[in-house]
């Protein structure tokens, strides 16, 4: 199938608003004639950066500069005016729709896997940058998966579990497809790393990148699936718990202290944080 060429004309007349939806950038402010977004160019804690609905353009007040949907990708990308135009070509085929926070409650039953494929959207690369996560690490482990859910369509950073379901994750909200499970990550070593989630297992990946090349890892995915793991346990010498430091990661750790003498309990170097990845990007 041969990919579709935009014209210059075309990608102009793209929506600025779903243009900067498909980068990940959601508006704080969204009326009928403007919208107002945190400045994808820069940082900043106040919106000033403005986009005309009527006239689908956008003008950064800090910058002090604007343009049309091709300027705009040219400026977020880095790239030439014909890149910027590929860009926009697969926006344009794909009604792109990121969910709000709030939306996290899906009904498992609709969500309808459409493709899975190595992480490369650009706005799951600055996600992962902003958690300070390797891409390597990110890479090795998970997948960029998109889907829908009744009409809308959405992609994710995705872990698969044990039974074929997967963690959804984005700058936006968490979530996951049934049927839910824990993930096993086995090298076919005699030492096993227990985790919360899938941002842990990167974290810790992201600090101690030969770790995947001398144990085993499993993946909680809910606290409320600890007694699934203990059948592992008994495969393994030495169980060490990397568990968050909040009321339910502290109860699941002594749940497997009392459950066998092979669980040691890694928590101390990031105590003061609430998990490894809130660990590692204060210190990075």
């Amino acid at each position: 199938m041969k990919k579709e060429k935009l014209s210059c004309e075309q990608a102009r007349k793209i929506s600025i608003v779903k243009a900067l939806e498909f980068f990940g950038h959601i508006p704080t402010r969204n009326k009928e004639k403007e919208a107002w977004f945190l400045s994808p160019l820069r940082s900043e804690t106040q919106a000033s950066f403005k986009v005309s609905k009527k006239l689908n353009c956008w003008y950064d007040h800090g910058l002090g500069i604007g343009g049309n949907c091709i300027d705009l990708v040219c400026a977020l990308s880095k790239v030439s005016v014909s890149d910027a135009l590929a860009i926009l070509a697969q926006l344009k085929t794909v009604d792109y729709d990121l969910p709000k926070q709030q939306e996290t409650n899906f009904k498992e039953s609709r969500i309808e896997i459409k493709h899975i494929k190595t992480i490369q959207h650009p706005a799951l690369l600055e996600y992962l940058s902003e958690r300070k996560i390797s891409l390597i690490a990110a890479k090795r482990f998970c997948r960029e998966v998109h889907y829908t859910i009744g009409n809308k369509y959405y992609f994710s950073i995705a872990l698969k579990n044990n039974s074929g379901g997967w963690e959804f994750r984005n700058r936006h909200y968490k979530s996951s497809s049934s049927p839910k499970d824990l993930t096993l990550v086995k090298n076919g070593f005699s030492y096993l790393i227990i985790l919360e989630g899938m941002f842990d297992l990167l974290s810790l990946i992201t600090v101690y990148p030969n770790l995947k090349r001398e144990a085993d890892f499993l993946v909680l995915n809910s606290v409320a699936f600890a007694d699934r793991a203990l059948p592992y346990f008994d495969h393994y010498k030495i169980v060490e718990l990397y568990l968050d430091q909040d009321e339910a990661g502290r109860k699941t750790t002594a749940f497997f202290l009392n459950s066998t003498s092979k669980c040691i309990d890694k928590s101390e170097f990031y105590t003061a944080e609430k998990d490894l990845n809130a660990w590692l990007m204060k210190t990075k």
